[in-house]
């Protein structure tokens, strides 16, 4: 099983960035542990990060040809604004599954909404690092329910 992991915009500075969001954890670390348990789980996992909308649609596009079995997304900001990700990832016919570390909903008024919630299999949010273990779980999970 074929898993892709989507890093968005500022994610590279996970470690750095906003402490009292994100945590101390670096990009690597994380990476890391989705390794980890993908490897206990029989998925292979990929993980890509960009600060740069068009290459992540390239990615996204590049996924479609490469048949994998589900996507996880924590695209950050671009969640809330980027038709651009939301169409890409619309061409998937893989489970999609969005994460964030932080409560969105419990944020700034712009980032209650998502403009890829209609067409992800489901969002988690708010269980910092851990929204990346319980996502690959739920992404593995659909991907073996969808055959």
């Amino acid at each position: 099983m074929k898993v892709l992991m989507l890093h968005g915009v500022n994610h590279n500075m996970f470690g750095k960035r906003d402490p009292k969001q994100y945590g101390t954890i670096t990009l690597d670390e994380i990476n890391a542990n989705l390794q980890k348990l993908g490897q206990e789980l029989g998925a292979q996992v990929e993980c890509y990060q960009t600060n740069h909308e068009g290459d992540m649609c390239e990615r996204i596009h590049q996924a479609y040809f490469d048949n994998v079995d589900a996507v996880l997304i924590n695209a950050g900001a671009w969640t809330h604004y980027s038709y651009a990700i939301r169409d890409a990832l619309a061409v998937l016919t893989c489970p999609i599954v969005e994460l964030h570390m932080s409560n969105i909903h419990a944020r700034e008024e712009f980032r209650h909404k998502s403009v890829f919630a209609e067409i992800v299999k489901g969002q988690i949010c708010g269980f910092g690092a851990d929204s990346y273990l319980l996502a690959l779980r739920a992404g593995v999970s659909a991907a073996q329910a969808a055959g």
